[in-house]
């Protein structure tokens, strides 16, 4: 997939690419969402090293996100932003699709 309507904020591609750095050569994150969490959906992110040839990959400042065909919808029009604020540091998915969603921002309802 090449269209790209997801984003990677810049303060979540330094933090993506300070941890695929510990992670060694050709790791990438990936942001996929799965049902369950308390709003229906939920966001996950892992780490990998293979792309599927149907991922959407995501490159902003040598940071790689890969995110499977099946989330694209679910994520369409989201930036995918890192916080760093009192109840902690996170990865944070503004999703305008999202009609409503928990408390600690990793799951949501559409």
């Amino acid at each position: 997939m090449t269209e790209a309507n997801i984003t990677v904020s810049e303060r979540a591609a330094r933090r993506i690419r300070e941890i695929l750095k510990s992670e060694g050569d050709g790791a990438m994150l990936r942001i996929s969402v799965e049902g369950g969490g308390c709003s229906g959906f939920q966001y996950k992110f892992d780490i990998e090293r293979a792309k599927a040839d149907d991922d959407l990959v995501i490159a902003r400042d040598s940071a790689v996100v890969l995110v499977d065909p099946a989330s694209v919808p679910f994520l369409s029009g989201s930036e995918v932003d890192f916080v760093d604020d009192l109840i902690g540091a996170s990865f944070r998915v503004v999703n305008p699709n999202a009609t409503a969603s928990c408390g600690c921002g990793t799951s949501f309802s559409i």
